[in-house]
């Protein structure tokens, strides 16, 4: 009786393929939707876990003033370079600590000229970001303590500034302080939220405050955890060490902030996860709206055939295979959109994940729920309009026009 079932349905379908198809256009959308938010919202977490523990999970990074909801940290002072130096001599299991200070300025050479973000900082910087040079060389002791205006230029800024040229040993404006380069840094492109990791420069901490910044303040603190050591063990040694410095008594609140990059990967990971959660339920949705366009033309089909069912049940025909006729159907179409919606939506997470240079990561477990949802629906909608054909009285049938 199944097989029969499934052999009328496919009739009745071909039938009318054109309202059939417009019949699962929601069902289409819908699991093509699930199917593809998911699987893009994968691939973004993992992009975006993938850039943050390129920084190294043993990374730990210090900042003036409070970070959260309804916290202010405009009032809070500024980090100075006798902080640096007390970190380094007395914190414990630290492989390296960089400060950092940051100005938007223009970088000129010849006709060219750029608007870049110059960084302040020292030779712990390239440790702590795990960031090597293509050619050239670091700064010398003897220049971060004199403050000498030496420049290492990132990717973007070579090629807008040199084009294909060596960078090495000529003389560039950084606003308006003349500065020598000294190293090109590797390429690292873009990260996750679409910043050009390139477009930078770097210079000696002291040649920064003294020629750029005009202060001494210290925007930040990166810290190395060597490894093998707990972080947290870090975490607790820096936060100890700074209350005492910034004269911070007991029971009054942190006027700065420690952050374990471990932790930021995972609630940026789980804060990620959650949206694409939140998309994936929102585009199943489409699915209950699928669902009911099947329950209505099912429910027309029932009309437009009344006198076939009249005369099915007239010659004997049981409730039961006039119910499972029309389920069958409703199920049919459903699985059919179903179907169409997964290869939609992996069409349209190829395409996006490909666009958005984000790794392309199929869950199985989403696509059998997608599908199996689809069933389910065309189960629960189509029960309806075939208990109505099933339940129809065979004169009343037969006296259908």
């Amino acid at each position: 009786m199944l097989v029969e079932a499934v052999k009328l349905a496919l009739q009745a379908i071909r039938r009318n393929a054109l309202r059939s198809f417009l019949t699962v256009l929601g069902i289409i959308i819908g699991v093509g939707a699930v199917i593809g938010m998911v699987t893009i919202g994968n691939g973004t977490t993992a992009r975006i876990t993938a850039d943050l523990a390129k920084l190294g999970t043993n990374l730990l990074f210090v900042l003036p003033g409070q970070v959260g909801p309804g916290r202010a940290s405009s009032d809070a002072k500024p980090f100075n370079n006798r902080d640096i130096e007390v970190m380094r001599a007395q914190l414990t299991g630290v492989q390296a600590v960089a400060p950092v200070a940051q100005k938007s300025v223009p970088v000129i050479y010849g006709t060219e000229n750029r608007n870049t973000v110059v960084t302040g900082t020292d030779s712990g910087y390239f440790v702590v970001q795990n960031w090597a040079l293509a050619r050239g060389r670091g700064f010398h002791e003897g220049e971060e303590r004199a403050g000498r205006a030496a420049c290492i230029v990132g990717q973007t800024v070579r090629e807008t500034l040199f084009g294909r040229t060596d960078p090495i040993g000529e003389t560039i404006r950084v606003h308006n302080v003349s500065c020598e380069v000294i190293g090109l840094l590797e390429a690292k492109g873009q990260s996750s939220f679409g910043t050009d990791l390139d477009d930078t420069v770097l210079m000696p901490l002291r040649a920064f405050q003294r020629r750029i910044a005009g202060n001494m303040d210290i925007a930040r603190v990166y810290v190395s955890a060597r490894n093998g050591v707990d972080t947290a063990k870090v975490q607790t040694g820096i936060e100890r060490l700074l209350r005492e410095r910034r004269n911070i008594t007991p029971g009054k609140e942190d006027d700065f902030s420690v952050r374990d990059m471990k932790q930021v990967v995972q609630a940026t990971a789980g804060a990620t996860a959650v949206l694409t959660g939140l998309l994936g339920a929102v585009a199943a949705v489409s699915l209950l709206v699928g669902g009911i366009g099947i329950m209505n033309i099912m429910l027309v089909s029932v009309t437009e055939r009344t006198r076939e069912i009249g005369i099915r049940l007239a010659i004997g025909a049981l409730e039961e295979q006039v119910l499972m006729q029309f389920l069958v159907e409703a199920v049919v179409l459903s699985l059919f959109g179903g179907i169409l919606g997964i290869a939609l939506g992996l069409g349209l997470a190829i395409v996006t994940t490909a666009a958005l240079n984000v790794p392309f990561l199929v869950d199985p477990f989403i696509i059998l729920v997608a599908f199996g949802f689809s069933a389910v629906v065309g189960i629960l909608f189509g029960y309806i309009p075939a208990h109505r054909a099933a339940h129809l009285d065979p004169i009343q049938a037969l006296r259908h026009e």
